[in-house]
């Protein structure tokens, strides 16, 4: 690997720092310094292919694809090299954010959206959206950072339309992660509903109130259901109650009506009928000659 080079500042404030790094302008070198300041958030988008990224910190290493990123929080100094195996050159934009502009910008003692957000971000939830890839950039991520580097203006101008840009993909970010904990929660939709009619079957339960409880719709919750387990919600239940009612008539110590009750049916007779239904025979009779 070459020498080190310094990077290209393209806007710095007290609060922003944006560097680019193209590895054409430094002939010769392929390695590269990537520095976090103390209590700073750091945007990491990379425009080339198969970069390698290694943290000093925890002695990590990673591998990106082209168009990944990443949103990590440093509490303090940190510092990691960067270089490529590819043909291509090696180029990136590091964006730095002061803390206390995020969390100024957030607010979190004002709501609780805002304290989760900047907690998700302290503990580096941003940097994977499975658990060995980064999230991939969009295509507002790119245009939005050829905006900031193509903005002319200087001063006060350019402070306000840079600071308009970064929120904007901070949205998008945070957009993006949203959308992938929705699909992972959807996608253990089903799993979810059946734990919790496991142990609450003897309850007069409703697919409303399995809805609020997870934060889906009860439409979702029952399509999701029946595609995954090829009956409905209430089917299930039943099922559950008269397999638990089976089992329990064989303890002649325990009443029927007991018995109805700990299956969730509030009256007798409603309970007999449902288990004749299922089984050919009243509880009495199925008791009576086992």
């Amino acid at each position: 690997m070459g020498n080190q080079q310094e990077n290209e500042v393209v806007f710095k404030s007290e609060n922003i720092e944006i560097i680019v790094q193209d590895s054409s302008a430094f002939e010769g070198s392929s390695t590269f310094c990537f520095l976090e300041s103390s209590s700073s958030f750091n945007l990491l988008f990379l425009l080339s292919p198969d970069i390698h990224l290694k943290a000093h910190d925890c002695e990590t290493e990673f591998l990106f694809k082209k168009n990944q990123y990443i949103l990590h929080y440093s509490p303090q100094k940190n510092k990691a090299e960067l270089w490529t195996d590819s043909e291509e050159n090696l180029k990136y934009i590091h964006i730095q954010l002061n803390y206390g502009y995020i969390s100024n910008l957030i607010n979190p003692e004002s709501n609780q959206e805002g304290t989760e957000i900047l907690e998700s971000m302290i503990h580096n939830n941003f940097i994977f959206f499975q658990k060995a890839t980064p999230p991939n950039m969009t295509v507002e991520m790119h245009i939005i950072l050829k905006e900031i580097l193509s903005y002319s203006k200087k001063g006060v101008m350019q402070k306000l339309f840079i600071e308009a840009k970064i929120i904007k993909l901070l949205i998008l970010i945070f957009e993006q992660f949203n959308e992938k904990n929705n699909f992972e929660t959807a996608s253990k939709t089903p799993e979810l509903i059946k734990k919790f009619i496991d142990e609450n079957y003897h309850r007069n339960i409703k697919a409303e109130e399995i809805g609020k409880l997870i934060g889906i719709n009860q439409n979702l919750i029952r399509k999701e259901f029946k595609a995954e387990y090829h009956m409905t919600i209430s089917h299930y239940i039943a099922e559950l109650r008269m397999l638990k009612a089976r089992k329990l008539i064989t303890d002649k110590d325990i009443m029927i009506k007991e018995i109805a009750i700990e299956c969730g049916y509030e009256y007798l007779q409603n309970f007999t009928r449902a288990f004749k239904k299922k089984f050919g025979v009243s509880p009495e009779h199925l008791r009576n000659n086992k």
